[in-house]
């Protein structure tokens, strides 16, 4: 059974798994869109596609893999693994840590209270990305950057039925395409419809013969 596809909306509605900073990309739209309302919900990883079958999300943020069954997604950039610890915790001595470091010492993956939790007593490794340890920054912890993992990836995602007509808006927002190239839903509308054509002047009246009357010239 084929999930419903995410009903219109006046704006836009955008989800981001931790780590994502969208600071940037809502003053733009602020700037450029202000009319436009942008509503963005943090929403936790192992959910980052359930805001969109559902409908309550028109985009989202994703760390990918993800399942890209009837979904667009556009990779936007990588980003560092990194393993989040205790001070006190064995590895936080190194600089930089290796998968064979990770082999012996407790790693969880899955980021949350929890693993926050245990991270904070000392009693496991906490793998995250980069960009997840800067974001929760903790004077208690320090994170090391595992030097031979593969990074993870974020990604913009939305569904292939949504209508929100402001998708592409927000695309090129994040994407760093300039005011002057990008166009509203009105100014595209505008340009689709055919230009009015002007009416045609009258012909001008032919002497017998088909030549032109000449002008009296004037009198000295």
């Amino acid at each position: 059974m084929s999930t419903p596809a995410p009903q219109h909306s006046a704006g836009l509605r955008i989800g981001f798994v931790p780590g994502v900073t969208l600071t940037k990309w809502r003053r733009i739209w602020s700037e450029r869109f202000a009319r436009v309302p942008l509503e963005v919900v943090e929403v936790a990883e192992a959910e980052q596609r359930d805001g969109l079958d559902r409908g309550e999300l028109d985009m989202c943020f994703v760390r990918l893999p993800v399942d890209r069954d009837d979904l667009h997604a556009i990779p936007l950039y990588d980003e560092q693994p990194v393993v989040w610890m205790s001070k006190d915790f064995l590895l936080a001595a190194l600089d930089e840590v290796t998968a064979q470091d990770l082999a012996e010492v407790r790693v969880v993956e899955d980021y949350g209270p929890d693993s926050i939790d245990l991270a904070v007593y000392a009693a496991a490794a906490l793998r995250v990305p980069l960009s997840v340890a800067r974001t929760e920054s903790r004077k208690d912890m320090v994170h090391r950057p595992v030097i031979d993992a593969d990074p993870t990836t974020i990604a913009l995602a939305w569904r292939t039925d949504t209508q929100n007509p402001w998708i592409d808006e927000f695309i090129g927002v994040v994407r760093g395409r300039t005011a002057n190239s990008s166009r509203t839903t009105r100014e595209r509308e505008a340009s689709a419809k055919p230009a009015k054509q002007r009416p045609a002047r009258p012909a001008q009246r032919q002497a017998p013969g088909g030549r032109r009357p000449r002008r009296p010239r004037r009198s000295r």
